[in-house]
């Protein structure tokens, strides 16, 4: 069965909470004594109805503030498929959250309250989406019934929110706008009577629709995580190389190459939880073995002896900070792609996003807390890297402060060797 990842965004109280509850209601997928717990702690509020955000605001802060602080995952599924939702925080002080919880995703749900309109957030949030090049974007103009389902409101929003999309929009990624009522479902599971302008689908019906990422089409990358050597006399002579195969595929007898120091070789075998397989692809964890005796160690690339691989010390990328700090050139850090870490400077800052204009602002020289911007970055050792656009699992990494160990951004490769 087909698993799609989802995540929520959009401004504080848009209602990402209680659209994500009302998906588990009407998927049946709260367990009785849950809806229950909930229809009682409603009821000691004081609300007339059960308020079914708070089946993911899990933290005591995010109840105690109505506001959700970190990342939730959240399970449900339908007879077609099975879902996983990131519940992301909507505060910009928690854009790096929202970040980490939309890397994986197939489908970004942003929320516009229809009573505000588009605020910074539903920008940034669309920028990144965009930038992480997630190819199904729903755009739910949420609290409906607060402005009397008026179809123009909706309209309004959803032409403003097409003249956002110039310029950032890349190939093939689909845009829907439903306007929902998440707090009583309308368009939620099912079309709604009191929105009969509404042509489309709803919510869930878009979603049952939606094809998850083929990461296996993609050129084959394996990082080494951990070479096995049992030193056992049962095993003397083996040795396998564990990891996770980040994109492409691999099957016994393929041709390989060693990266860094271009060996090749061919695969003798491949174990998936220690059983033996012919082929391995995308996301799976396997253990490889070759055919030839080669020195191999952790941090190591292998791919197809037939496919195109870079290897830079150099690089361009758009950064998303994530720390207080701000991000000058001439800094150092050390990045991490995949397995590797290597020290890295900041060479040069060419633009930051405004995210009023949707424009990179040349004249920024330096990115604060939350800011987008494209920078240069030399490094101390090579990587063997892809452009995001062309291999999202081997095309970012993470920027880590040599002092506290704390992580400062997360980039995407723009270009590499420039």
């Amino acid at each position: 069965m087909d698993i799609i990842r989802i995540t929520t965004a959009g401004s504080v109280d848009d209602g990402k909470s209680t659209l994500i509850g009302r998906l588990l209601f009407d998927t049946k997928s709260i367990t009785t004594d849950k809806l229950e717990a909930i229809e009682a702690t409603s009821k000691r509020k004081g609300l007339p109805f059960t308020d079914l955000s708070l089946l993911t605001d899990g933290l005591i802060a995010e109840r105690e503030q109505g506001i959700t602080i970190d990342v939730a995952y959240i399970y449900f599924s339908t007879p077609k498929r099975k879902y996983i939702i990131a519940d992301t925080p909507g505060h910009i002080e928690y854009t790096r959250n929202m970040v980490t919880g939309a890397s994986t995703a197939s489908v970004f749900i942003i929320l516009v309250d229809a009573r505000q309109g588009i605020s910074e957030q539903t920008r940034r949030h669309f920028y990144i989406a965009s930038l992480l090049r997630i190819q199904n974007v729903v755009v739910c103009i949420n609290k409906m019934d607060l402005v009397d389902f008026r179809q123009d409101i909706f309209e309004d929003i959803k032409v403003g929110f097409e003249k956002l999309q110039e310029g950032i929009v890349f190939d093939n990624q689909r845009i829907c706008f439903i306007p929902v009522n998440a707090k009583d479902g309308d368009n939620v599971d099912s079309l709604s009577e009191k929105m009969q302008w509404y042509k489309g689908t709803s919510l869930l019906e878009f979603l049952e629709t939606i094809q998850p990422s083929v990461l296996e089409e993609l050129p084959a990358r394996f990082p080494v995580q951990l070479v096995i050597r049992p030193q056992q006399e049962a095993f003397h002579d083996f040795r396998g190389f564990s990891g996770r195969m980040e994109s492409g595929s691999f099957e016994v007898g393929d041709e390989v190459l060693v990266l860094p120091s271009l060996k090749k070789s061919k695969i003798s075998g491949l174990k998936s939880a220690d059983i033996e397989v012919e082929k391995v692809i995308a996301k799976e964890s396997i253990v490889l073995t070759l055919q030839d005796d080669i020195d191999i160690s952790r941090g190591y690339m292998i791919v197809k002896a037939s496919e195109n691989f870079q290897e830079t010390t150099s690089l361009v990328a758009t950064i998303c900070l994530m720390e207080d700090e701000t991000l000058q050139a001439g800094k150092i850090f050390f990045l991490q792609h995949g397995v590797n870490k290597v020290k890295a400077k900041i060479v040069a800052i060419h633009s930051v996003l405004d995210i009023n204009t949707m424009q990179p602002n040349a004249e920024k020289n330096q990115l604060a807390l939350n800011d987008i911007g494209e920078v240069s970055l030399k490094l101390a050792k090579p990587i063997f890297a892809d452009r995001y656009i062309d291999n999202p699992a081997n095309g970012a990494f993470i920027l880590i402060d040599e002092f506290s160990n704390n992580t400062v951004g997360v980039g995407f490769v723009r270009s590499i060797g420039g």
